[in-house]
C-alpha cells in the first residue's frame, strides 16, 4: 500500500512499520477519530486458497473481538478487498522482544521475570475462557514491548479454541524451536501445557540470548550460559520445557506462582565442570552443522555450474541426442571434480 492512500474511506496510510513473508503492517490514522491504528495487510495472491485464508482470518479476528485484556490488542475493523485482506487493530507503540534481543542480546533476569508475569496473566485469561483459547505461538517476535515497560501479545494467527471432544488439532501450527512436541501431531490436541512450553522456550531465549530454533537445538541449563542467572528461574524453565506434557506445569497459575517466588526456589550448586568428552560433543555438533551448511552451499553452486554448462552447449549445438549425451558428460565431470 502506498503512503498517503486512504483505505475504506477512513484509514490514511502513514508508513510501513513491519513486514513478513505473507503480510505487511502499516501505521495509519483514523480520519474520524485522528487516532493511530495498525493495519495488517494479508495478500491473497500468496495463498493457494483465498477462501480458506478468509475463514482463518475471520476466525482470528472474531476471536480477538471477544477478548478484553490489557496485554492484548483490540480489533477495530476487517476489510475484504479484491487483492488483500486488511485487519485494522490498536496501534502498539514500541518494538518486539525479538528486535530487542537483536540489538542488546540477553536481557536482565529481573526484567524477564516481570515480562513473564504479564504473559502468565494473559495466558491464564485465555485458558480460563468458557471455551479455552490456546495461543500456540509464543516467541519474542510476537511480544511487543511498550515504552512503559508493559508487553502486548500479538499475532493470533496460530491460536485455536480448545475442544474437549477433539482427539487432535485440525492444523499443526507453531514455530520450530519454541513449539511444543505435541504441536507437530501424534500426541493429541494442544492445551494449556502447550503454551507453558512455548513460554518456557521464550524465557530461555530472553535470558540466555540463545535462540532455541538454532544450533545446538537443545535447552541447556541457563546457568551453563551465564553462571549468575537464577537457579530458581532455571528450574522453572526446565519444568516448562519437558517433552512430556504430564511433566510440565499443568496450569499457568502454578507457573505464575513459582515465577512470583523464583528467588525462594534458589539452590546453591557448585559450578559444574564439564568433561572433555562433553565439551568435545558440543563442539562436534556445532562443527557438524557448519560442515553441513557449507556442503549444501557447495552442492548448490555445483548444480548451477552444471546447469549453465548444459544450457550453453544446448544453445551452441541445438541437437537433441548430442545435447543429452553432452549434458551427461558435463554433469559427470563436474561431480568428479
Amino acid at each position: 500500500m502506498e503512503t498517503g492512500s486512504v483505505i475504506d474511506g477512513k484509514y490514511k496510510i502513514v508508513n510501513e512499520i513491519g513486514h513478513g513473508g505473507m503480510s505487511n503492517v502499516y501505521l495509519a490514522i483514523d480520519g474520524r477519530t485522528a487516532r493511530p491504528q495498525a493495519v495488517k495487510e494479508v495478500r491473497k495472491s500468496l495463498y493457494r486458497d483465498s477462501c480458506m485464508l478468509r475463514q482463518r482470518l475471520v476466525m482470528e479476528t472474531d476471536l480477538l473481538k471477544r477478548l478484553d485484556h490489557p496485554n492484548l490488542p483490540g480489533i477495530i475493523d476487517v476489510i475484504d478487498s479484491d487483492e488483500n485482506f486488511l485487519i485494522v487493530m490498536d496501534y502498539i507503540e514500541g518494538s518486539t522482544l525479538e528486535g530487542l534481543l537483536d540489538i542488546e542480546g540477553a536481557q536482565p533476569q529481573e526484567k524477564v521475570a516481570g515480562w513473564a508475569l504479564q504473559l502468565c496473566s494473559v495466558l491464564d485469561y485465555l485458558h480460563t475462557r468458557s471455551v479455552p483459547v490456546i495461543y500456540r505461538d509464543m516467541k519474542p517476535a510476537n511480544i511487543m514491548l511498550k515504552p512503559d515497560g508493559n508487553v502486548v501479545l500479538i499475532d493470533f494467527g496460530a491460536a485455536r479454541e480448545y475442544k474437549e471432544q477433539n482427539m487432535a488439532d485440525t492444523c499443526q501450527l507453531g514455530t520450530n524451536g519454541y513449539a511444543a512436541p505435541e504441536q507437530f501431531g501424534g500426541m493429541g490436541q494442544t492445551d494449556a501445557r502447550t503454551d507453558i512450553y512455548c513460554l518456557g522456550a521464550t524465557l530461555y531465549h530472553l535470558l540466555t540470548g540463545h535462540n532455541p530454533s538454532k544450533p545446538p537445538y537443545e535447552f541447556y541449563p541457563i546457568t551453563q550460559w551465564n553462571a549468575k542467572l537464577s537457579t530458581g528461574l532455571e528450574s522453572i524453565i526446565q519444568r516448562c520445557t519437558q517433552r512430556n506434557p504430564e511433566n510440565r506445569y499443568q496450569t499457568v497459575k502454578e507457573l505464575w506462582h513459582d515465577l512470583e517466588h523464583y528467588t525462594e526456589l534458589e539452590h546453591y550448586t557448585e559450578p559444574r565442570q564439564y568433561t572433555a568428552f562433553e565439551a568435545h560433543c558440543h563442539q562436534g555438533r556445532q562443527k557438524l552443522y557448519d560442515t553441513a551448511t557449507a556442503a549444501a552451499t557447495t552442492i548448490t553452486k555445483c548444480h548451477r555450474v552444471v546447469l549453465e554448462g548444459a544450457l550453453a552447449f544446448c544453445r551452441k549445438r541445438q541437437q537433441g541426442t548430442e545435447v543429452l549425451d553432452a549434458s551427461c558428460d558435463i554433469y559427470a565431470s563436474s561431480w568428479q571434480k
